[in-house]
């Protein structure tokens, strides 16, 4: 007569069972954690079991759900129709427009810098000169203050 293994056999599926839902629900801590997606089919392939197994544990398909329900992004604006949103052509064309005008805006202001760079220093120029022109030498001379 054969020996009854069926308490083994009965207390390895318990532990292939409780290992199962650690992965899963370590699964679901981890894609929670890094702010995935959280979806049957994701936790499934993380967690390396099925997802038909998920949906029969109540618990780990109500986490999921709730999960799931977390990350949705809220969209409350309603979706632009295909219709009216602007083609890739006319976003390049005003990319290429601001880009243009970019341009022309930095030539406008490196000319405009050295105009007030010229201005700059022909006022220091002029205020050198006039102050030259004033001074006398000889003890006691008065200058006055140059102001820029």
């Amino acid at each position: 007569m054969r020996a009854d293994n069926s308490p083994h056999l009965v207390a390895a599926a318990r532990e292939r069972a409780a290992a199962t839902r650690e992965r899963a629900i370590a699964a679901l801590r981890r894609m929670d954690a890094a702010g995935q997606p959280v979806s049957f089919d994701a936790v499934a392939r993380e967690a390396g079991v099925s997802r038909s197994w998920l949906y029969t544990q109540p618990d780990l398909r109500a986490e999921i759900n709730r999960l799931r329900e977390r990350h949705r992004p809220a969209s409350s604006a309603p979706q632009v129709p295909d219709q009216q949103r602007a083609s890739e052509a006319s976003l390049l064309r005003r990319l290429e427009v601001a880009t243009a005008r970019n341009r022309q805006l930095e030539a406008e202001v490196r000319e405009l810098r050295e105009q007030l760079a010229r201005a700059l220093g022909q006022q220091r120029a002029a205020a050198v000169t006039s102050s030259a022109g004033t001074s006398t030498t000889g003890h006691g001379s008065a200058r006055t203050p140059t102001t820029y």
